[in-house]
């Protein structure tokens, strides 16, 4: 199977312990891992709590569930997230329950992302804005990242592009003007 096709699972939140730890699950297993894990989907975008139980039936822990159904997600694919608490423990018992699906593994690192900017959710200059806010050190570099995040170098490019493309049209209807009036006894730069 093509590793785009497989189901990936990773931590999101930052490293244990902690109170609260998210593990977000992308691709078409998400569903199924969720239904398994917590015996429903629940409605989309809406936080539901869960007693999450392994394949053996044995509890995991008392969660916090959500459901994004793609296309609407941040990767473009289903995604379930899963809000436990952030003992070692409890994420190792929820990763070997991951894990024990077909065709779900471990993320690669970036992997959420590469999968967002395919699936067209980030454009290049904003999965660089992700990365540069991940790791921002300092406060400039942390607006920086935010502000390409959101699209504003994207979205300059993209104005460039289009008025590029307009006066691209504007010359060669000047032109047109130009060749059309040429021995008509008009001003040739007439309306143009």
């Amino acid at each position: 199977m093509h590793p785009r096709e497989q189901t990936i699972f990773a931590l999101s939140s930052g490293r244990p312990p902690s109170a609260i730890s998210i593990v977000r699950v992308s691709g078409p297993q998400a569903g199924a891992a969720l239904t398994t894990l917590a015996g429903q989907i629940p409605m989309p975008r809406r936080a539901t709590r869960a007693l999450l139980r392994d394949a053996n039936r044995q509890p995991i822990d008392d969660a916090v569930v959500l459901w994004f159904p793609g296309p609407a997600s941040a990767t473009g694919e289903d995604v379930a997230e899963f809000h436990v608490h952030g003992g070692r423990a409890v994420l190792a018992a929820l990763f070997a329950a991951l894990s024990g699906f077909a065709d779900v593994r471990l993320a690669e690192p970036g992997e959420f992302t590469r999968r967002a900017f395919e699936n067209g959710k980030l454009d290049l200059t904003e999965a660089e804005g992700l990365d540069d806010l991940i790791h921002a050190d300092t406060d400039r570099q942390r607006r920086q990242g935010l502000r390409q995040l959101k699209g504003l170098l994207g979205d300059k490019a993209r104005d460039w592009r289009v008025d590029r493309g307009r006066d691209r049209f504007l010359r060669r209807r000047r032109r047109t003007c130009r060749i059309d009036r040429a021995g008509s006894g008009k001003n040739q730069n007439a309306a143009w």
